[in-house]
This record gives structure tokens, C-alpha cells and sequence, in this order.
């Protein structure tokens, strides 16, 4: 097992929530729940995340928007490092992907959650897992 990281999930489906918290606390990571963009972007501005999970289709501010605005606060303050974003979502089309990949996500994993497919993203990513 690698290292805890500290993670954002960005996600409105309790369900989902339960899901994914579930099985990443397996893994010994802390996850902090935002349930839609506007709440994502109020605790990123609060904290550093080593990962952000985003959902793209949400109530209040979608996962596209929000990742454009954290893109913007990273710029805007010089943040080296930028935050990876991966996108979870139930639309698997190409262009899906490419549009999520073009407004700043780093990666692309389609719904249902599988803690397996995210591992080996957090290994292209280089993250720590």
C-alpha cells in the first residue's frame, strides 16, 4: 500500500459518495466531499489536495466549470504544481473525454467506480497511491 493522499471528491449522488469514500478509505486515503462545483471550489481554495475526483454533470456549478475556475485560481496565484483532476462520469463517448481533457482534467474514468482503473490512473499520473 502506498502513500494516504488527501482527496476531493466532487460528487452530488449520495450513493456515488458512499461508493467511492468507502473504497478509498480502504486504501487509507482521506476524502473530503463536495457536492457540486461551487463547494468544490470553496474547499480547494481552502486547502491543497494531492487529487481532485470531479463529477461533470452536477446541480449548482457542473465538474467542467469548476475545473476551469481551479485551473484559473492556480494560474492566478502561480501554483507550480497543479492539481490533478480526473473526471468521473456516466458519458464514455471519445469526445467526452477529449472535452474534459481540453478544459483542464488531467484524466477520464467512466462510471461505475472502479477502485482497480483509478490505481492505475494514479500510476500514469504519478500519483501516489
Amino acid at each position: 500500500m502506498g502513500e494516504s493522499l488527501a482527496i476531493l471528491l466532487v460528487e452530488d449522488n449520495l450513493l456515488n459518495q458512499r461508493i467511492v469514500t468507502f473504497s478509498l478509505k480502504k486504501f487509507n486515503h482521506e476524502v473530503v466531499i463536495a457536492n457540486n462545483g461551487v463547494e468544490a471550489i470553496e474547499h480547494f481554495c481552502q486547502r491543497k489536495f494531492d487529487v481532485i475526483l470531479m463529477d461533470i454533470m452536477m446541480p449548482v456549478m457542473d465538474g467542467i466549470e469548476a475545473t476551469v475556475k481551479i485551473r484559473e485560481f492556480e494560474n492566478k496565484n502561480k501554483i507550480e504544481k497543479r492539481t490533478p483532476i480526473i473526471a468521473l462520469t456516466a458519458n464514455t463517448m471519445d469526445n467526452d473525454r477529449d472535452k474534459c481533457i481540453s478544459y483542464g482534467m488531467d484524466e477520464f474514468m467512466a462510471k461505475p467506480f472502479d477502485i482497480e482503473k483509478l490505481n492505475s490512473i494514479f500510476d500514469e499520473l504519478k500519483i501516489p497511491s
